[in-house]
């Protein structure tokens, strides 16, 4: 009899790429995923996994288990789904989601779930789109929330689904004394000379705004990285930098500073929800997506 367990952990080998990273997915310690997987070798009688340098590698007969593993784990998880559609007992529903969406979107969606009959609890972890992408498809989070700017895509494995919430412009936060602010748009050309505040290198946010140079023949200077778009707004308040600032979950703007978008309005990024598609009938799930799609369409209503 195949050990569950150990099939989890040679299945996360195989999708992480190495014992450590999916150790990490799955809340374990090295040693026990190795572990995991040797008895599942031993089960079976077969060698899973090879030592190649300092990583190890699938073998054929581990890449094929792992292959029909990962569709049986799938389908467990849609029996476990069903299951706990009829139950009024849920486990917690594990939320991954940017920060300005937990602001934005989130925090009437959790109300309502909470209060919804029967009652869903979630779990919330902030989280940069690319990552939170990752904990759905390997499990450690059930749905999350992700932007995907339309010149920094984000790519959802086969087995994830994602429908579209709302779309959300990046505008130009700038100190109100700035020569741009009495525009009413700004060209990006009219950007190339000016610093920046952004949010850290690896963020999707980031590699938004060096894309804005893309094709000026140049990058932006930026001067000060901070994950905090209060604090990139308080730099261009005190006329250190310039930022490019989505408008999803932004504050009030303070006196001092203006937001104007891009006349080519390029910055604009379309805000999904996703979740493994095994999971499409959990009770959760379904409830949280359409409290979701409720509320994307408030911030963006329907096209007349």
């Amino acid at each position: 009899m195949i050990d569950l367990q150990g099939l989890r952990a040679l299945v996360a080998v195989d999708r992480a790429g190495s014992v450590v990273a999916a150790a990490e997915q799955l809340g374990y310690t090295p040693s026990a995923v190795s572990q995991q997987v040797k008895k599942l070798e031993r089960d079976l009688d077969a060698a899973l996994l090879e030592r190649r340098g300092r990583g190890v590698l699938l073998t054929q007969r581990g890449r094929a288990l792992a292959g029909e593993g990962r569709e049986l784990l799938d389908r467990l998880e849609r029996l476990e789904a069903l299951g706990a559609g009829t139950s009024r007992a849920t486990a917690p529903l594990r939320i991954a989601s940017f920060s300005t969406a937990t602001r934005g979107l989130l925090g009437p969606v959790l109300r309502r779930l909470r209060d919804a009959d029967p009652p869903v609890s979630a779990t919330v972890t902030g989280m940069d789109p690319i990552d939170a992408m990752d904990m759905v498809a390997t499990g450690i989070a059930d749905l999350a929330i992700v932007h995907n700017w339309n010149s920094v895509p984000l790519v959802a494995p086969a087995h994830v689904a994602t429908e579209h919430v709302c779309r959300d412009e990046a505008d130009i936060v700038l100190p109100t004394r700035h020569p741009l602010a009495v525009r009413d748009e700004i060209e990006r050309a009219d950007l190339v000379d000016e610093l920046w505040a952004s949010t850290p290198k690896g963020a999707i946010c980031h590699e938004a705004l060096m894309r804005i140079f893309a094709d000026l023949g140049t990058v932006p200077r930026i001067v000060a990285e901070d994950p905090d778009f209060a604090s990139l707004v308080e730099l261009a308040r005190q006329g250190v930098a310039i930022a490019l600032v989505p408008r999803l979950g932004r504050s009030e703007l303070p006196e001092g500073v203006v937001a104007r978008p891009l006349a080519d309005h390029s910055q604009v990024r379309d805000i999904s929800v996703a979740y493994r598609r095994s999971m499409a009938e959990s009770t959760g799930i379904r409830a949280a997506v359409r409290l979701l799609l409720e509320a994307g369409a408030r911030i963006e209503p329907p096209a007349a």
